[in-house]
């Protein structure tokens, strides 16, 4: 062997390679098209919250905070659940600050997840749930929403197969991962869906991961149903959300954690070993900024004026809209097209929308393992107005 040669080793994750977000987001920055596919905001948070994070600083908040998290901002999220969802949980044993919400669906399966373990997943499922199962040694069972179609071919909506998923948990189910409101749908499951859930893991040692991080995008007067509101689902559920999104700052990357404290005992020794801490100034801003609740409860109005908008403005197109009930993404099918590109692969026509039209959206057909062409693509509206207008007009031109 060459001494100058670097050795090779088995990759833990050799079915992974680049996102088809780094893709779209690539090609959309080569050919100047508007970026409607990554998830964040192209518009500022609030100033306020700036400030509250630059005082922490200035009053030297930088070194490193307690391992599960400032005490301030666990005791706000706390009381924030208790109002919101009617739950105690505990700041001190049940709630833990992570690194965003994807450190913490990761350190979750860690700490749950042993070798040969099955993990039901719901497809179309956010891309991080299946490697971090993989790096657990456990077994990912992925169960497809059904797809239902209107009269004239075109997707229509998306429900929950509960018969199929009832038959998929057994003996070897460690944990099932939900996602409401659901990214890239925006399906948002209702009372009556965590009823029946709670009704097929009832007597099983199934627990829960609820992926919530879109909790405060829920609109036209409906209520987020979080596990937490559910007795029975919070006894075994790791629920899972974000600051990022709420407060318009994901690259922040700061999130938390709520869950029985036998079950945050658990996680907590991954966590140590994982990030150990977050951020701190991050922390002392967050907690000042989350004592007022108007700035998230004011969310689901913010985010409907631009979903409303955005659709009125597709609802020109020959795009066919789907439902959007929560999170901050549009899907639309574009098979009724009539243009030759409507018979493309997903994948091949957001490439030829974001080339061509200048406009990046993602195919729905990346978030399943096995591409599953139902020609549905996703846009992200949490844009600013005058970035959603340029896009309507490059693609009402199709």
């Amino acid at each position: 062997m060459n001494p100058l040669e670097t050795p090779s080793f088995p990759s833990r994750l050799p079915r992974v390679g680049t996102t088809i977000f780094t893709v779209m987001s690539a090609l959309a920055a080569e050919h100047k098209a508007i970026n409607l596919g990554q998830g964040f905001p192209d518009f500022p948070c609030d100033r306020k919250l700036i400030a509250e994070v630059n005082e922490a600083m200035l009053a030297n908040r930088n070194q490193y905070p307690p391992m599960i998290g400032i005490a301030e901002l666990r005791n706000g999220i706390s009381q924030k659940i208790q109002n919101l969802y009617g739950h105690h949980y505990d700041a001190d044993t049940d709630i833990t600050i992570t690194a965003g919400g994807t450190q913490g669906i990761l350190t979750t399966i860690l700490a749950c997840v042993s070798p040969g373990d099955e993990v039901i997943i719901i497809e179309p499922a956010y891309d991080s749930y299946r490697p971090a199962i993989e790096l657990a040694g456990g077994k990912t069972i992925a169960i497809a929403l059904q797809v239902t179609r209107d009269e004239h071919g075109q997707v229509a909506s998306y429900e929950i197969p509960w018969e199929i998923l009832a038959k998929a948990i057994n003996t070897k189910t460690r944990l099932l991962i939900i996602n409401t409101p659901h990214n890239p749908t925006g399906m948002v499951w209702g009372k009556t869906d965590l009823d029946r859930l709670a009704g097929l893991v009832r007597n099983t040692s199934t627990l829960i991961l609820s992926d919530e991080v879109y909790e405060h995008m829920v609109y036209d007067g409906a209520q987020h149903h979080s596990v937490a509101s559910h007795p029975e689902l919070a006894a075994r559920s790791f629920l899972i959300s974000s600051f990022g999104k709420t407060y318009h700052v994901t690259g922040w990357k700061v999130g938390y954690v709520a869950a029985p404290s036998a079950l945050t005992k658990e996680f907590r020794k991954v966590h140590q070993f994982n990030v150990f801490t977050v951020n701190t100034p991050m922390q002392y801003g967050l907690a000042t900024y989350l004592a007022d609740a108007e700035h998230y409860l004011n969310l689901p109005a913010f985010y409907q004026a631009k979903r409303d908008f955005f659709r009125a403005g597709l609802s020109k197109t020959k795009f066919t809209l789907l439902p959007t009930p929560g999170t901050y993404f549009q899907c639309a099918d574009y098979s009724a097209l009539d243009i030759p590109q409507a018979k493309f692969n997903e994948a091949d026509f957001c490439k030829w929308l974001t080339t061509e039209i200048g406009v990046a959206a993602i195919p729905v057909s990346a978030f399943y393992e096995q591409a599953t062409e139902s020609g549905v693509i996703r846009f992200c509206f949490a844009k600013q107005d005058q970035t959603l207008s340029s896009a309507l007009q490059r693609l009402e031109k199709i």
